[in-house]
């Protein structure tokens, strides 16, 4: 009977020994599967995070061009078409001079010495022509500035004056074009730079009243405004 007893413990004892180790066993798989998996997941978020952080550091700066505005004055239309057409040409923002007291055809007619233009012609003091506003969006981000006027008894048209004279051209290129019948440019940009604060003032252009877009065009691209 004790031997029979003695044989049951010792069975006992080994089945529970056996069953002790392979527990122990498994549980060391799992953590070692756990850590396993922990440093995996660290090294793809340092890796994802590395990777995110080279991209956003290596992004090359886009270029950007020099920023060019299209200042106008026009009185029959003849002006704002050959501006829009340099604004195109350009890629140029445009800004419209225009007066309080709009011009009307009346006012215009200069064979009529009691008009509106030839008064003004003969008597300087009324040249001093209020406008809507001489303020222009963002001025100081603009690097080339065109100014374009039809020209009035051989010079700009005055109402062109009073915006020159309200704006700081300092560190701009300015560039004059004019329309006209049959006069040229003659001295208007050089008696508009001598109203103005600052500024590289060019030569400049004359159009004829009908002059082609692709004229208008050929000329801005001979001026090379991004170089």
């Amino acid at each position: 009977m004790k031997k029979t007893m003695v044989l049951f413990i010792s069975i006992l004892m080994i089945v529970g020994l056996t069953a002790c180790g392979s527990t122990s066993s498994k549980n060391n798989s799992s953590e070692d599967n756990s850590t396993s998996e922990t440093f995996s997941a660290a090294a793809t978020e340092k890796g994802d995070g590395s990777s995110d952080l080279a991209d956003e550091t290596n992004v090359p700066t886009q270029a950007t061009g020099k920023k060019v505005l299209v200042v106008y004055y026009s009185a029959s239309g003849n002006t704002e078409r050959i501006a829009e057409s340099i604004a195109d040409a350009a890629d140029a923002d445009t800004f419209e001079i225009v007066p309080q007291k709009v011009y009307t055809s009346d006012d215009l007619n200069w064979t009529d010495t009691n008009s509106r233009v030839s008064r003004e012609h003969d008597d300087e003091s009324l040249r001093d022509v209020p406008l809507k506003t001489t303020a222009v969006d963002n001025w100081d981000d603009y690097d080339t500035v065109f100014i374009g006027y039809p020209i009035w008894w051989g010079i700009a048209a005055w109402p062109v004056d009073n915006f020159v004279k309200a704006n700081d051209f300092t560190g701009k290129t300015v560039i004059p074009f004019c329309t006209s019948s049959s006069s040229g440019l003659g001295q208007s940009g050089t008696l508009l730079a001598g109203m103005a604060k600052g500024g590289d003032w060019q030569e400049g252009q004359r159009f004829a009243s009908g002059a082609s877009d692709s004229t208008v065009k050929d000329w801005v691209n001979s001026l090379n405004l991004n170089k």
